[in-house]
């Protein structure tokens, strides 16, 4: 247990006053611990509370620290206890085919509409409109709308969204009104379902206090929740909004413009002042405030690794050649969360290279390799693609899934393949970021060389790097995100001090918005 810093006392100062709390955690800043401090000034005080994690091991982690009168869980174990309970017989029933479920709803076999050059089959009709209903509970919203009905690759403008949207909508509808009898159903009923549920239950949480983890990821159902429980119970949210890389999947930042005395965290304790000053290039692009110090006792180096601990990937298709390579090289690898994603999307890149359509979501609307090649050569939005288009023809996808078999469990693996989106809240000793972070195209302005002009950075790119670079305790090789390095936005004098020193108790209080 380190002696608290300035901010971490700040933070412990502030709890007991009953204000509500947004904390900016740097990656590695003590988070956990910080929380541990608050919990036991509560229990000082006599007051209990919930701590809230996104999934049950951080959860079970968080309780280890802190004490007893401090409920750790999720929220989904709260909408368990008050409403998923009376769906217990229609959890975990069997798996069946999206296409299936779609049929006993309506969407007959047959079924096909046009989106310009695209033909949504009835199997796509299908995954639409139950991934319809998942995108619907994750929202704050009363009703199942337009805006719930996913885009689909290769057929992404709005006229065709918005032609898709009137097609599906009254099936989507028909699956959540199906979701709401607790006995019987055709739908799947998933744990996000009673989410859901109890959130337009519109449910008091009875506790003193609320510690939110992870607050710059929440979901917006989640949030409604949470906001609504403020008016008898003080709110802590504690997270990283430079770490906010989930907002694909309909997450958000819930810390910014939080209406409360914000903190922040900004000593490092799992690597050295190099590597902060990396993070840093990488906090001033996104525009946070914030501004991290390393541990002077960690020397943390940025250079090549050969033979990492661990390789950070940009998208699955990424990772899926990491592994290929890693295996070729006579390693033993593993790949964060297992490799049933990456099999599945192999799986359906064989079907289509061999003649036949998929129903897997990514590539359900082409119906050919060429279809799909030519829109991941030559549209942005597909650009993610082509490592899975060029694995799939070298060395091939049986090649690929003979590949994936032969993944190592990580405890005896020597090394860790993984996504930056997997990686969040993980850390090893050396880490190299892989080939598929690339830069901005070029804009098609040019200097007074003559060169053409770096386009700007994409400030979700940024963040995904930020997670990326901070995840090293010794060694990082910065890899496929080096191109930072000739980018003016790359300036390590554009990252600039930290606003206050990290040990500035006065700067370390915040303010009251």
């Amino acid at each position: 247990m380190h002696t608290p810093t300035a901010e971490q006392t700040a933070a412990a100062e502030a709890f007991p006053t009953g204000a509500h709390l947004a904390i900016q955690a740097g990656a590695g800043t003590g988070k956990t611990t910080t929380l541990a401090m608050l919990a036991h000034a509560a229990r000082r005080q006599r007051r209990t509370g919930r701590y809230l994690a996104f999934n049950r091991a951080v959860a079970r982690h968080a309780a280890r620290a802190f004490p007893s009168e401090v409920h750790c869980g999720t929220a989904h174990a709260l909408a368990f206890t008050a409403i998923g309970r009376h769906y217990r017989s229609r959890l975990n029933a069997p798996r069946r085919a999206g296409w299936r479920t779609g049929a006993a709803l309506g969407i007959e076999d047959g079924m096909c509409l046009r989106l310009g050059p695209r033909k949504v089959t009835n199997k796509a009709l299908s995954y639409t409109a139950l991934r319809t209903v998942t995108r619907f509970c994750q929202s704050a919203d009363k009703e199942i709308a337009h805006h719930h009905v996913p885009p689909l690759r290769g057929a992404e403008a709005a006229p065709l969204h918005d032609q898709l949207a009137e097609a599906v909508l009254p099936y989507a509808r028909k699956a959540w009104a199906d979701l709401r009898d607790p006995d019987h159903g055709v739908v799947r009923f998933e744990h996000d379902h009673y989410l859901k549920m109890w959130a337009l239950s519109a449910p008091v949480i009875p506790a003193d206090f609320l510690l939110l983890d992870e607050a710059q990821d929440t979901n917006p159902v989640v949030e409604q929740v949470l906001t609504a429980q403020r008016a008898h119970a003080q709110l802590v949210l504690v997270g990283d909004s430079a770490q906010a890389i989930y907002g694909w999947r309909g997450a958000r930042d819930v810390m910014t413009g939080f209406d409360g005395t914000h903190l922040s965290l900004s000593r490092s304790f799992r690597f050295g002042p190099a590597l902060a000053a990396e993070a840093n290039r990488w906090l001033a692009i996104v525009g946070t405030p914030l501004r991290l110090t390393g541990s002077p006792g960690r020397k943390t180096e940025l250079r090549p690794v050969p033979v990492p601990e661990a390789i950070l990937c940009r998208t699955n298709a990424g990772a899926m050649v990491e592994v290929i390579r890693q295996l070729a090289a006579g390693r033993r690898v593993a790949l964060a969360g297992g490799g049933e994603a990456l099999s599945a999307l192999a799986r359906a890149a064989h079907d289509l290279s061999s003649g036949r359509r998929t129903a897997h979501p990514e590539l359900t609307l082409f119906e050919s390799w060429s279809e799909l090649r030519e829109y991941a050569e030559y549209d942005p939005a597909g650009r993610d693609l082509l490592p899975l288009v060029e694995l799939a023809e070298d060395p091939g996808t049986e090649a690929v899934l003979q590949a994936l078999s032969r993944l190592s469990p990580e405890d005896s693996a020597q090394v860790t393949v993984s996504t930056a989106h997997r990686a969040k809240g993980r850390e090893w000793s050396t880490v190299r970021i892989a080939d598929d972070f690339t830069g901005p195209d070029d804009l098609d302005e040019c200097d007074e060389d003559g060169a053409p002009l770096p386009g700007p950075v994409d400030l979700g790119e940024a963040r995904l790097a930020y997670v990326a670079v901070t995840r090293a305790r010794e060694r990082l090789d910065l890899g496929g995100l080096s191109w930072i390095n000739s980018h003016p936005a790359g300036d390590p004098r554009a990252a600039g001090p930290a606003p206050h020193g990290p040990e500035d108790p006065d700067a370390a209080r915040g303010k009251v918005r």
